[in-house]
């Protein structure tokens, strides 16, 4: 077993950026396979699809009022020799904890040309002001539209004198592991860097939120390149980079980031409302284990045991009931138990859904 840790890539200064513990077991496999399937060829070079992406991409700084507290505490009982001595000590460490003025670095994207810019929330969070750097050097300060914690999502708004250059997401439910990635940012505040890399493994579970189903990547990224695009070869976002797994902060080629027809519905939602309104079924539901499965004459284990229903709630409304399996929402598959509650949450509010269950 090997400690490892679980770092949001925005890069702060002087602090760097909050830790997450994390475990990884790792095992050397052999395997030997023989390929049945025509691979497609590595492209050439990339220079033609990054001239393209980079103008739309940009750097993010933020600066923040920290206010330090580090000043030690000391009792006495009244009327002490060790009260008056101390006195003026405890005065002088107060002052040094004055308000001071922080910055921190991260990555954006343009999605709009009238200045809509995409963002982690961990980028811009607690943030007095926001500076956007353009590919061409322009800094523009920068609005919040909204902020989702719990996809790590944020919308920002600049105003320019023209419109901008910008990029389209693309279907993150369409990448294959395998599938080439191009990922743009700002690592360490240096600037603009791209690098490349393939989708690792696709519905990965840090452990980071319910919502947890990131593309990882080798694509080598760093802290600063939160919240920057990671591109499919057709020059569509397919992820936004937030986080990577290391056991010294610098890359080892373990990233991670948040799918785009995840972000999609809350940017749309940010855009619209400012906030996200997230679909309600009104269960609890558990993981259907291999014996579960087998006690219900279901095969193999998939979907979400409900283990409660909510009086009053959709589901209740639907007749679903405890010991139900859902195993399609809204026509899509419950692979999981996780699953379901994403499902759930990108279907609009107060619209009909089928539901599949095993009862």
């Amino acid at each position: 077993m090997i400690t490892q840790a679980l770092y949001p890539l925005q890069r702060s200064q002087p602090f760097f950026a909050r830790l997450c513990s994390a475990f990884l077991a790792v095992a050397l496999l052999s395997i030997g396979a023989t390929a049945n399937a025509q691979a497609k060829p590595a492209p050439d070079g990339f220079a033609d699809l990054a001239e393209k992406l980079l103008p739309a991409v940009v750097n993010i700084s933020t600066t923040q009022i920290v206010k330090e507290t580090n000043t030690p505490e000391f009792s006495f009982p009244p009327g002490s020799p060790f009260e008056d001595f101390f006195k003026e000590f405890l005065d002088r460490q107060q002052n040094k904890g004055k308000p001071r003025r922080a910055t921190s670095l991260g990555s954006g994207f343009i999605i709009d040309p009238s200045g809509l810019i995409v963002t982690n929330n961990h980028v811009i969070n607690e943030a007095e002001e926001i500076t956007v750097i353009l590919h061409d050097n322009t800094n523009l300060k920068a609005k919040i539209l909204g902020r989702d914690t719990k996809t790590d999502l944020a919308l920002l708004k600049v105003d320019a004198s023209k419109p901008l250059s910008a990029v389209p997401f693309g279907d993150s439910d369409k990448a294959r592991i395998g599938d080439w990635v191009l990922a743009i940012g700002n690592p360490f505040g240096l600037g603009s860097s791209v690098t490349t890399g393939i989708v690792s493994a696709l519905a990965r579970d840090i452990n980071s939120g319910q919502y947890d189903e990131y593309i990882q990547t080798d694509a080598s990224i760093n802290r600063g390149n939160s919240g920057g695009p990671m591109f499919n070869m057709a020059g569509e976002v397919i992820g936004i980079n937030t986080a990577i797994l290391s056991p010294s902060g610098g890359s080892v080629g373990i990233g991670f980031a948040v799918p785009s027809n995840l972000a999609k519905q809350v940017i749309d939602q940010l855009r619209q409302f400012g906030k996200t309104k997230r679909g309600w079924l009104g269960v609890r539901i558990q993981e259907v284990t291999p014996e579960i499965a087998e006690s219900l004459g279901l095969g193999k284990p998939r979907g979400a045991l409900v283990a409660s229903v909510s009086p009053g709630g959709p589901a209740a409304l639907a007749k679903i009931e405890p010991g139900d399996v859902v195993l399609k929402f809204n026509g899509r598959d419950i692979t999981e138990m996780r699953r379901l509650p994403r499902v759930v949450a990108e279907t609009a509010v107060g619209s009909e859904a089928p539901i599949e269950v095993w009862r």
